[in-house]
């Protein structure tokens, strides 16, 4: 008993194993190792590409390259639009703060950066700090190639200049409502540049490359080239331009005018030559420009085009056949009444011939040829002008005009509308029709753009009565309400326009428009021009006293610039004898 009381207390006194404990750890092994094996097999088999991501990012870089915008040209290649070069000053926080860009010895830098800037030092760091997780903060943009290499030169970490490039109008604002602006992002918002931004932006290239710890380049993995911008050439004649912008400034100035629009137009192939307007602005330095001086007149704003239509009443009556040449109209008593409201001219005019009534402007003469129409066919040649529809220009904002297509006219208003009342149109518009009566009858698209696709326009009026109305419209300038718009050496045909403006109220009230539009030379037209000059103040409103003028002065220099021979047959002989006497008399 004794032996086995020993044996078994010597057996109490061996270690023994706590089973769970082992079981515990063996588990914790296992689950580890599971673990690892899993995300091993995750990274491997489900996403092998993450850990591949991680490191192409710490040593693939992608660079863009960025496209210039394309030029805007005049007719004969004189830059109206181009892209300069300009550097954004940027910083990049996290760069700055880890490489010890706000250090002490870093201040001097910073305060020649501010200085060059133009931004206080305090502000500068201000807008680090503030932006700490960012990766980019604008500086300042726009600044010169100088400008950005000296801010390379202080060698600030996380301090940079990206090369970018600034819309540039060297013509400022004489061609600033034709061309249009472009906004921040270099996105055309305006004018030309709006309808063709397509057209003059290129596409941005890039280069994507493999990079060492230094910042070395090793590997290029793509190349992606640049695709130029389109340059766009105008049918502007920025000689022309300059001159009417010139002329018209003058006038909205000289007769205390609030706007005015002046048109010159090709009309043999319906390119536009000049369109300005007034007052203007300048595309360079838009800050503090009121919202309406960017509006392009001449295409958004109509106007009743008074006494200037009286051409077409005319025509109207020649092409239907119920007038002639030398039919002569009855003006007396030289008033009536139609429906209750009365028609009259200042006088009364007595028998006319249509050049006469066209010479002396007669509301008399008009109405009695409209009425003698079918209202269809008096209405319809004013559709078939072109009056209810927009140039074919493509200008955003271009207006179609105003005018009914109701079934029903009284005769005041079939009266009304033959002297220029109850339709309204832009200076557009009517510098189209006065092209269509220099060309012999057609009215064509018109074109901002040089070169356009020649075609040879619809034919609205017969030639020969287009041409008889030509030569009527002549004997306006040489001897009638016109003679302000004569062009020393050259045959002008034009008529006057003055038209009392509408009152937001309704009805008529003080104000009025002086236009005028014409064509030269008659011999061979080659030029219409319309000038309209909008409110002008004091006595002097009427189209042949503030708009014939301007006529006048941008008629002779635009003949000149183009070169067109004088064809005033009077005027070529005395010059031919002054300067043979000059000649004889050793001169």
């Amino acid at each position: 008993m004794t032996a086995n009381k020993l044996r078994k207390n010597q057996d109490n006194l061996k270690p023994a194993t706590i089973a769970w404990r082992f079981y515990v750890v063996l588990g914790l092994i296992a689950a580890i190792f599971i673990m690892l094996v899993s995300r091993a097999a995750y990274i491997q088999v489900i996403e092998p590409g993450m850990l591949q991501e991680q490191g192409n990012m710490r040593s693939i870089r992608t660079v863009p390259k960025g496209s210039h915008r394309g030029a805007i040209l005049d007719r004969n290649g004189i830059e109206l639009a181009v892209s300069v070069p300009v550097r954004t000053i940027f910083a990049d926080p996290v760069e700055i703060i880890k490489k010890g860009g706000l250090e002490p010895r870093m201040d001097e830098r910073w305060e020649a950066l501010a200085q060059i800037l133009n931004i206080d030092v305090k502000a500068l760091k201000k807008r680090v700090t503030t932006n700490a997780s960012r990766r980019f903060v604008k500086l300042a943009k726009h600044m010169s190639p100088a400008t950005g290499n000296y801010v390379r030169n202080l060698k600030i970490p996380g301090i940079g200049a990206r090369k970018e490039a600034k819309r540039f109008y060297p013509a400022g604002e004489i061609s600033a409502h034709v061309i249009g602006f472009t906004n921040v992002d270099d996105k055309g918002i305006e004018g030309i540049e709006r309808v063709y931004d397509g057209h003059l932006t290129g596409e941005n290239g890039k280069v994507t490359f493999v990079q060492d710890a230094k910042g070395n380049r090793i590997e290029i993995l793509e190349k992606t080239e640049v695709t130029k911008p389109n340059d766009i050439e105008l049918s502007i004649d920025q000689r022309i331009q300059a001159l009417a912008y010139r002329e018209l400034k003058d006038a909205i100035k000289s007769f205390n005018a609030t706007s005015g629009s002046v048109v010159v137009v090709d009309v043999k192939t319906g390119e536009i030559l000049a369109m300005v307007n007034g007052p203007s602005f300048n595309p360079n330095n838009r800050k503090n420009t009121a919202i309406h001086r960017f509006r392009n007149r001449a295409i958004t704003d109509v106007f009743e085009p008074g006494s200037t239509m009286k051409p077409l009443t005319v025509l109207a009556a020649l092409e239907f056949g119920n007038a002639e040449f030398n039919t002569i109209i009855n003006t007396s008593p030289g008033a009536m009444r139609l429906g209750g409201r009365r028609v009259s001219d200042p006088s009364n005019y007595g028998k006319l011939s249509l050049t006469e009534i066209l010479k002396k402007s007669s509301n008399m003469g008009t109405t009695k040829l409209a009425l003698d129409i079918p209202k269809d066919i008096f209405v319809g040649k004013f559709f078939e002008m072109g009056f209810s529809e927009d140039t074919g220009t493509g200008l955003v904002g271009e207006s179609a005009g105003m005018l009914s297509g109701r079934s029903r006219w009284s005769k005041h208003e079939l009266a009304s509308l033959s002297y220029g009342y109850g339709l309204a149109i832009s200076p557009l518009q009517l510098a189209r029709f006065y092209a269509a009566i220099g060309n012999g009858g057609y009215k064509k698209t018109l074109s901002v753009l040089k070169d356009p696709k020649f075609t040879e326009g619809e034919r609205v009026l017969d030639k020969a009565n287009a041409d008889a109305v030509l030569e009527m419209l002549e004997m306006v300038v040489a001897e009638g309400g016109g003679h302000r718009a004569k062009v020393e050496g050259y045959r002008v045909a034009g008529k006057t326009g003055t038209a009392i403006k509408t009152s937001a109220g309704g009805g008529y009230g003080n104000d009025y428009v002086g236009l005028f539009a014409g064509v030269a030379p008659v011999s061979d037209p080659k030029l219409a021009i319309v000038v309209v000059i909008n409110e002008p103040g004091g006595d002097l409103y009427h189209g042949g006293e503030v708009a014939a003028p301007v006529f006048s002065r941008v008629m002779a220099g635009s003949l000149q610039y183009l070169n067109v021979a004088p064809d005033d047959a009077s005027q070529i002989s005395r010059w031919s004898t002054a300067f043979n006497q000059g000649e004889r008399n050793g001169e």
